[in-house]
């Protein structure tokens, strides 16, 4: 959505679009208009978007057998054999044996790879009318409907009822103190909801929320890394990250 909305756009008036999208969010989160909002969606269509969000992840390991058929398949093999045998950490063996092929068949480019610490840059945010239509709103409208209400609909189906309205206005403030550094709709993030708040993350539902902090903590260290983690996406073949992304979905 922003590489089509945002690409008439100069970085402080996308950056003026990101503040005004947090600020609609803080809005909607605090004056209870989001938890209201979510009485009425029926669970069943709150389900239905969460999977909406995963089918293409899912779809695209298929798509990426048709240009490496050895990779993909071998992934998805690892996936199937390890959400049998090992569900835990079926994701990161399907990772580590995709790279391991890739590395074998000369599919890696790791050469523009260096470790580098990101550093905060403020960007002096400005609007225009044509961010407001084509960033700001559309970026606050997919947010609320691709990730904050699955992500509510997880959590609730998962047996947990958080308050809604001060999740997502504090979420609000979060985005709009970060905005001038470039960060923009930071969620509820539906499919690491539905990641962190299954059996797999613990047997007890009470100590679930062990497997949130550290997928936080791990957040934190990529955004560090964040020049860093995009060369090595970079460096991997993209069927590689597909079969990824879809073995996580």
């Amino acid at each position: 959505m922003l590489v089509v909305g945002a690409g008439g756009a100069s970085l402080s008036e996308a950056t003026g679009a990101f503040l005004l999208a947090a600020v609609l969010g803080m809005l909607a989160g605090f004056s209870g208009l989001f938890a209201r909002l979510m009485q009425r969606v029926p669970m069943a269509l709150a389900a239905g978007m969460l999977a909406g969000v995963l089918l293409r992840f899912g779809l695209d390991v298929f798509v990426a057998m048709n240009t490496q058929l050895v990779l993909a398949l071998a992934m998805f093999a690892t996936w199937l054999a390890g959400r049998r045998l090992f569900p835990r950490y079926a994701v990161i063996a399907t990772l580590l044996v995709g790279i391991a092929i890739a590395a074998s068949r000369g599919l890696l480019h790791a050469q523009q790879v260096h470790l580098q610490l990101a550093v905060p840059q403020w960007v002096t945010p400005s609007l225009s009318w044509t961010a407001v239509a084509g960033i700001a709103l559309p970026l606050f409208v997919v947010t609320m409907a691709s990730q904050n209400i699955p992500g509510v609909a997880v959590m609730r189906a998962s047996g947990y009822d958080a308050p809604v309205s001060p999740l997502i206005g504090w979420i609000g403030v979060v985005n709009t103190l970060l905005a001038p550094f470039g960060a923009y709709a930071l969620n509820l993030a539906a499919i690491t909801a539905a990641i962190c708040m299954g059996r797999d993350a613990h047997e007890d539902p009470a100590r679930r929320y062990t497997a949130a902090m550290a997928a936080g903590a791990f957040y934190i260290v990529i955004g560090l890394f964040g020049a860093t983690v995009a060369a090595l996406f970079a460096a991997f073949p993209r069927e590689l990250v597909a079969c990824c992304t879809g073995g996580g979905a």
